[in-house]
């Protein structure tokens, strides 16, 4: 029976790259360069019928004759089969998120990497801008009732792509001279514009709740984490980890302050301290692009785990992509055979903020947080960890598709103690530090309680500024997040809680380094998989 595993995979994997281009851009397959996603409603019902074969097909698979990677790579295959069929046939996104239709990622994809010469990905950018009004169109026939906050978020990103098209393809275009692009150029434009003036003609009515209720809450938190931990004890243990980082964080206010018996309004005295040390819009890749070389040091000099020259690129955050998270790192696909650049994109604040909005922004993001964030997103995190994942390879291509969020976002705040730890930054990183990580362990508590407890924005703005220490500006900024993300908040917590039980599970004989290299060292699979592959009993 294992004999049929590679093949019958590999099948699956093609068959999944073919269905969708944003999953084949995003691990570096250009099979569909030329094409945006299909959502119509014909399209979906064929993607559900070959997901459901895929599913059955993967389950008819005996999996005791199979080694431990293959067993591990059944595992998650199926996993994010029944993921996909789960957001095709239940969650239904599609039908009221105006999010998903954005073409901005595959259009930028093309454009901001040259994984090919300027006429290979002109004429697939050509044919991907000649898609879009009929995109547009399939959008405008599927969507229905949708939340007022996606629509807002759609409005904005939707302009910002439109922006795009007007900035950048000239410049592509430049280095293939005579190539024809302008009239399609003109339509995509053109259709952008319809398509933002009809969603603003229905913000008014956009009155959808955008809370899914616990039980599609938590039928998509078991497909996101692919985690033995269910939802209640996730919330138990986000509550007493919550307890425990505020008597670390009034400690570390104490000794800042020279305080014996520091409170929370010591705590906030600090932080108040630490922020008037602060980037602006102009300042603020600076800032990170010299984070990163500190940081890039100290992993150096103090042998946390090993290094690789992958080129990295820090830059502001493309407009089509702004309104959810303040940073990304955009990396490099898996199976890409071109050396490209990863992306750590920031996004500046908006241009109609006013004065004390951005003050309020950049105390937040103040320098120290600035380093916190680039350890997070850069290094050792999100671009090591995916650099590393990038050179795994197995019987198949799964893990390239399989990448677990849970892996990812532990590792990265996994690496923000772990660099704290050590003494990166000092007492300022150590306190921001830790109010980073209130600040995850809120979010898994906002994910839960907004979503199926129906917690307000009054209540959840409470949980933030006074148990998280936030500002206010970056408070109103995670209810929306928590409302146009479900789950996805909750990856942080439980990624870090299983990947620090991980790294404490570090076997006598072998050093710091060498076991985050090894953890390192099998793609990005789900915290509970990559204890099989070290083989760790799971505790």
């Amino acid at each position: 029976m294992s004999s049929i595993f590679v093949p019958r995979a590999q099948r699956i994997v093609d068959a999944l790259l073919t269905a969708d281009p944003q999953l084949a851009a995003s691990v570096g397959d250009h099979r569909s360069d030329d094409r945006l996603p299909d959502w119509s409603r014909a399209a979906v019902r064929g993607q559900i019928a070959m997901l459901r074969e895929a599913s059955h097909a993967l389950a008819e698979i005996d999996d005791e004759d199979l080694s431990p990677a293959d067993r591990v790579d059944l595992a998650l295959l199926q996993q994010r089969v029944d993921a996909l069929l789960f957001a095709r046939a239940d969650t239904r996104e599609h039908e009221w998120n105006p999010l998903l239709h954005n073409p901005g990622p595959l259009l930028y994809h093309l454009l901001a990497r040259p994984f090919a010469p300027a006429e290979v990905r002109l004429e697939a950018l050509r044919a991907r801008l000649s898609a879009l009004p009929d995109a547009l169109a399939t959008a405008r026939a599927v969507l229905g009732d949708a939340p007022r906050v996606h629509v807002e978020t759609a409005i904005a990103q939707f302009g910002g792509v439109a922006a795009l098209i007007r900035e950048q393809v000239p410049a592509l275009a430049a280095e293939a001279p005579g190539f024809a692009i302008e009239s399609a150029v003109a339509a995509a434009i053109s259709a952008l514009t319809e398509f933002t003036g009809w969603l603003t003609e229905r913000l008014d009515a956009s009155d959808r709740d955008p809370r899914l209720g616990r039980r599609l809450w938590e039928a998509k938190l078991w497909h996101t984490l692919d985690t033995n931990l269910s939802s209640r004890e996730i919330l138990e243990r986000a509550h007493a980890h919550l307890d425990l980082l505020t008597g670390e964080i009034r400690a570390a206010a104490g000794e800042l302050l020279g305080i014996a018996q520091p409170d929370d309004d010591a705590v906030r005295k600090a932080l108040t301290q630490l922020s008037a040390d602060c980037p602006a819009d102009d300042t603020v890749v600076a800032v990170a692009t010299d984070a990163l070389a500190e940081a890039t040091a100290f992993v150096r000099a103090h042998d946390l785990v090993g290094l690789v020259e992958d080129p990295l690129v820090i830059q502001e955050m493309p407009e089509f992509a702004r309104g959810v998270a303040v940073a990304y790192c955009d990396p490099v696909g898996p199976l890409e055979t071109a050396e490209l650049p990863t992306f750590f994109a920031i996004a500046p604040t908006p241009a109609d903020w006013p004065a004390e909005r951005v003050a309020s922004f950049y105390r937040e993001y103040n320098n120290h947080m600035m380093r916190n964030l680039t350890v997070h997103e850069a290094m050792p995190g999100h671009y090591l960890q995916l650099a590393r994942a990038r050179r795994y390879r197995g019987a198949t291509p799964i893990r390239a598709l399989c990448r677990s969020g849970s892996f990812v976002e532990g590792w990265a705040v996994y690496t923000e103690k772990l660099m704290a730890d050590n003494g990166f930054g000092g007492l300022p990183l150590r306190l921001q530090q830790l109010k980073s990580h209130l600040r995850m362990t809120v979010n898994a508590i906002l994910d839960q309680s907004v979503h199926c407890d129906g917690m307000t924005k009054p209540e959840a703005m409470r949980l933030l500024l006074d148990r998280g220490f936030q500002e206010e500006g970056e408070a109103a900024g995670k209810w929306r997040r928590t409302l146009l993300s479900s789950t996805q908040l909750s990856t942080y917590f439980v990624g870090y809680t299983e990947i620090a039980a991980l790294a404490a599970d570090r076997p006598v004989a072998t050093s710091q380094r060498e076991w985050h290299d090894a953890m390192l060292a099998h793609g990005s699979p789900a915290p509970r998989h990559l204890r099989t592959l070290l083989g760790v009993d799971d505790g």
